[in-house]
């Protein structure tokens, strides 16, 4: 729900009337998007290899100056669609970047966010960029927190641009410290999943183990979940029981 602005009263208008926005130095602003998902025991992020400087030839998150009309919100949905072909993905702000030398042009502050998404439609993405998800290495325990690294399938690591190794950082030391607390661990798994995708989800955050009984019992007590009657189909092992998120609690 919008909040109402109350109208400016005469005095105010006949200020505004006079008021010179050139007065004062401005930035730019920007808004940049780490967009994670969950594969093969590892975190990914989708980054794009860019065409013409500053970085040309290095790696960036999607990301895009806003216009003067839309919200923040707005303006990151808008650069992850038309990036990435992704909408509707859980999307949360992340934390304001604005060191006075991050961007070599000028001075510009971005507003990070960061997005959840399931490999599947990740890897059904589409976008005019085509941008290449890589495995995140992280080099640091917990929360610590710090630049981290993006590696193409080799191991090699790949050239960050900006300070955007600090903002994939933030953003896993963001899901890490919040996972425990808030269901958004359901965001990197199709509508149907099961207890054991659900584990994996948790352990590659965490970059840790958890104990099976423990985890699944915590689970199937938190409410969170809704049995579906289905069971995994084409699998090499027995079938497990899928289960659905039931969106009982806001994110």
């Amino acid at each position: 729900m919008e909040s109402a602005i109350t109208p400016p009263d005469e005095d105010e208008r006949d200020f505004l009337a006079g008021y010179d926005p050139a007065a004062f130095e401005r930035p730019s602003v920007t808004v940049d998007v780490a967009a994670l998902s969950v594969h093969d025991g590892s975190l990914w992020a989708l980054a794009i290899r860019r065409q013409e400087h500053p970085f040309k030839g290095q790696w960036a998150l999607p990301g895009g100056f806003i216009r003067l009309e839309e919200a923040l919100e707005t303006a990151a949905e808008r650069v992850l669609a038309r990036e990435t072909g992704l909408q509707g993905i859980f999307l949360e702000q992340l934390y304001t970047f604005g060191a006075p030398e991050r961007d070599p042009r000028m001075r510009v502050i971005t507003v990070a966010y960061y997005a959840l998404i399931d490999w599947n439609r990740l890897a059904a993405r589409g976008g005019d960029l085509a941008p290449t998800p890589a495995r995140l290495h992280v080099p640091w325990p917990g929360e610590t927190g710090g630049p981290v690294e993006l590696r193409e399938p080799e191991g090699y690591p790949l050239p960050l641009a900006f300070d955007h190794a600090d903002v994939l950082g933030m953003a896993v030391k963001r899901i890490r410290g919040k996972l425990d607390y808030a269901p958004i661990g359901f965001q990197l798994l199709p509508p149907r999943f099961s207890l054991r995708q659900l584990q994996e989800v948790h352990e590659t955050i965490l970059d840790q183990p958890m104990n099976k009984d423990s985890f699944r019992r915590r689970m199937l007590d938190s409410g969170q979940l809704e049995a579906t009657g289905e069971r995994e189909q084409n699998v090499d092992h027995r079938p497990a029981e899928l289960y659905r998120f039931v969106r009982r609690s806001a994110i």
